[in-house]
This record gives structure tokens, sequence and C-alpha cells, in this order.
């Protein structure tokens, strides 16, 4: 009978931290229309309506594709999933910028969401490293990633007005793209 190896505690303090730190790069991605779709709005000319919806749309695709990457963070591991969803979503934000229409930015906009189904990887992810006792300390602090809301706000708007709206595109794609590849290379399965 084949019995799971007890993680170590420095393994799972390291799947922890990055973890939370990526989910926090993640969720900063995920609501980034919430600053740059205001200079967007005025750009193209939006009404309330359609503004609403370009905001509203990552959110939605971040929601619905939760249920997809849980379900492939138990069959393929936390690790791979969760570094595959930073990617996808890194490509995705840094494509916005070729974004020149309404519908174009709907589009950009769904993949843009991506980020936001990082939750339920992390939350899959994480939990697997600490006994039933611990879990929810460790998802507590993996929550806490909901900060990376409060980095978009407070940073965002600060580059845009020095560098433009594409220019926090490019930067939110560039930090996740690296904040994937550190979490692959430093954490395990």
């Amino acid at each position: 009978m084949h019995t799971a190896a007890t993680p170590s505690h420095g393994d799972a303090q390291r799947a922890l931290w990055l973890s939370t730190f990526a989910f926090t790069v993640c969720f900063a991605v995920w609501t980034i229309f919430a600053i740059i779709g205001i200079q967007i709005k005025k750009d193209l000319g939006l009404s309330d309506t359609q503004f609403g919806l370009l905001v509203g749309t990552p959110i939605l695709t971040g929601s619905l594709i939760r249920l997809i990457l849980g379900i492939w963070a138990d069959q393929y591991g936390g690790r791979m999933v969760y570094t595959f969803t930073m990617l996808s979503a890194a490509v995705m934000t840094g494509l916005l910028t070729f974004a020149y229409d309404y519908p174009t930015f709907l589009l950009a906009a769904l993949g843009v969401g991506i980020a936001g189904g990082s939750f339920s990887v992390g939350v899959a992810y994480v939990s697997k490293w600490f006994p039933k006792e611990k879990q929810g300390t460790a998802l507590g602090i993996f929550g806490a990633g909901n900060v990376g809301a409060a980095v978009t706000k407070f940073a965002a708007p600060v580059i845009m007005v020095a560098y433009g709206w594409k220019t926090v595109a490019l930067v939110w794609a560039a930090v996740l793209a690296v904040t994937a590849i550190i979490f692959f290379l430093m954490t395990k399965e």
C-alpha cells in the first residue's frame, strides 16, 4: 500500500507564500479594467452600459472558468495548472494592447478574465500542503491575495497617467509572466 509522503514544512510554507503572491498578481490583473477602462471608455466614446459590460466581462470569465480550472487542478496538479493559468492570462493581458474597437476590447477582456480563475487553482493547490486542522489558516492567508485589487487601484493610475493605459497592460502582463516562472521554478507538486 502506497502512502503519501508528508510534505516538509519548508515546501508547504513556500507553496503557501508563493501561491498567495501569485494570487495577488492574478487579482491585480483580473481587475485591471477598473482603471484602464476609464481611459478606454473615453477613447472609444463608450456609454455607461458599454463600460459596465467591459469592466464586468473579465469578472464573469474569471468566475466561470474557476470550475474548469479547479477540475484541471485535481486532474493535472495545481502547480502546473496555476502556472498555465498565469501564463495564459499574461499573454491575453499583453494582447489587450492590440484591441482597437469595442468588440476587440470585449474579446480581450474575456482573456484577461482567465486570471480570476486562479482562485480555485490556488485553493486546491494550497489545501493539499496542509493537514485539515491547518487548512483554514492557510487558505485565509492565501485569500488575502485579494489585495491585488488594491494594488491595481493604487499603482495603475500612476502608471497610466505617466505612460498610458497600454503600459499598464504590458507591465501587469510582464509581472504576471515573471510570477508564473518563479512560481513554477520554486514550488513542488
